[in-house]
């Protein structure tokens, strides 16, 4: 495990964490999803889903609009958004899809298991294929 040097300079102090999704990064990937995938929209999420058809890990690609706030709240809308994709998608074995979650003004001040459930009910109704929630 990577580890990050504490604020002495030493090695070995906060683990780095690394998400185990691919993430999109191009802004061409972002635009095929948008104008080709299927579209979800929920009170604190829009989802864009876009069938890859291989058997490829999904890759996920998080964007949040300057209308939503400055950078700060951008950020931590984005951050909310990167987090409960990872508690959606740790154990579920989603292949051949790319994901686009788009933050909203909602999004930001939505109860995390509300979120969760949007993520959740988008990508359902988008036609990604996840095992039940508990």
């Amino acid at each position: 495990m990577l580890m990050a040097p504490n604020s002495s300079g030493d090695a070995a102090e906060r683990p780095i964490r690394r998400s185990s999704l691919p993430h999109l990064k191009r802004r061409a990937e972002f635009l095929r999803a948008a104008s080709k995938g299927r579209k979800a929209v929920m009170q604190g999420v829009v989802l864009q889903a876009l069938a890859r058809h291989d058997d490829e890990p999904a890759r996920l690609g998080f964007t949040v609009t300057k209308k939503v706030g400055n950078a700060v709240v951008r950020n931590r809308t984005r951050r909310r958004l990167k987090e409960a994709a990872r508690l959606l998608l740790r154990d579920a074995d989603v292949t051949g899809v790319d994901l686009v979650l788009i933050g909203r003004d909602g999004t930001r001040a939505r109860p995390f298991p509300a979120l969760m459930d949007d993520i959740h009910r988008a990508m359902v109704k988008a036609g990604v294929d996840l095992p039940r929630r508990p």
